[in-house]
């Protein structure tokens, strides 16, 4: 009798967890969204403020690229995302199980990166394009316009060291070790999504959505953030450092004047100036297509070996309510929507 009475209370208690734990994972996902949509109101806040004084006080200031970039990441990192950091690390948190990855498997990881973001970036050109001919007008891409306002000294200082850094932190551990307990594929996606959605840009949500994902991904499976900040400066040089530095090699402006004309002779002038940028774009554009193929190869491979898998959490969200339970809560809802709007809004600008 005791027995049975026993089994009765653990088929009832094996019953009351699925509303529990939907209702718990409700919740934590809703105070995730929460404190990072708080934390980002902070940062939008300590930017526009500095930069309104600015722009009143000293408007000269503001002309120069490198003072207003300062002005606007200078309150982020010192202000803003110290606060968001604070609010987030309120929400319980366990770490991934911490693996060691060799040379080799970062070079692969490194090489599927830059084919991602490649190829992320190139669909979100096109669409952004198609976008600007559809509203009669061309979509601002706000990075290339930080980077050609900047010196390569504040381009190296945030783009390739502070932003990675931040960023894998912020988006890569603080998330994901508030997540994994509900299944790596939870994090991952969660991280990837709020990642992409927090650029506030079209363009950038989509590569950074992709690339946040494979960075996620690499995260649960290693426990080692050193790993995936290394591979974010290394997609950052190349993106922003080095495409910057050739943009102001070679003065591409002028290159497509002389080839819609029919000066020969001032075509044959610009070549032998800019002899050495032309060769480094020819090598830029080498590196580009051998390492797309490289990496587009080595992620069709790995998918049909079905080496991307994701393990199950302490905590499981039963089928048919994760969805609902990670993203269909205030908190998220609230971040999802105010960064949506926020790319819509920059879409028409």
């Amino acid at each position: 009798m005791e027995e049975m009475k026993e089994g009765l209370a653990g088929e009832e208690n094996m019953e009351l967890p699925k509303t529990d734990v939907v209702r718990e994972a409700r919740k934590h996902f809703s105070s995730l969204g929460l404190m990072f949509f708080l934390g980002a109101i902070v940062i939008y806040a300590v930017q526009l403020v500095p930069a309104a004084l600015l722009s009143w006080l000293r408007p000269e200031w503001m002309q120069n690229g490198n003072l207003a970039l300062m002005a606007g990441m200078l309150p982020m990192y010192l202000v803003g995302m110290p606060v968001l950091i604070l609010l987030v690390k309120r929400i319980p948190a366990e770490s991934p199980e911490r693996r060691v990855m060799n040379a080799g498997h970062f070079t692969l990881s490194a090489i599927i990166c830059f084919a991602l973001v490649y190829l992320t970036n190139g669909l979100g050109n096109i669409i952004t394009l198609l976008i600007g001919i559809l509203k009669g007008g061309a979509v601002q891409n706000q990075v290339l316009e930080v980077t050609s306002s900047v010196s390569m000294w504040a381009i190296m200082l945030y783009m390739v060291i502070c932003a990675p850094i931040m960023e894998e932190y912020v988006f890569r551990k603080l998330i994901v070790d508030r997540t994994v307990r509900y299944g790596q594929a939870a994090a991952v996606l969660v991280s990837g999504l709020m990642f992409g959605l927090f650029h506030g840009n079209l363009n950038q949500f989509i590569y950074a959505f992709v690339l946040g994902v494979f960075l996620a991904f690499l995260y649960v499976k290693t426990g080692n953030l050193k790993i995936t900040i290394a591979l974010h400066m290394l997609i950052n040089f190349m993106g922003g450092a080095v495409s910057t530095w050739l943009m102001r090699l070679v003065d591409l402006d002028e290159y497509i004047r002389l080839v819609g004309g029919n000066n020969a002779e001032a075509m044959a002038a610009f070549l032998r100036d800019n002899m050495l940028g032309l060769f480094a774009y020819l090598c830029l554009l080498i590196f580009l297509i051998g390492v797309t193929l490289a990496g587009l190869t080595l992620l069709i491979v790995f998918l049909a070996k079905r080496r991307f898998t994701f393990q199950k959490g302490s905590v499981v969200i039963p089928r048919g309510k994760r969805f609902s339970a990670v993203m269909v809560n205030a908190g998220m809802l609230i971040y999802s929507v105010f960064f949506t709007a926020i790319i819509i809004i920059q879409l028409f600008l």
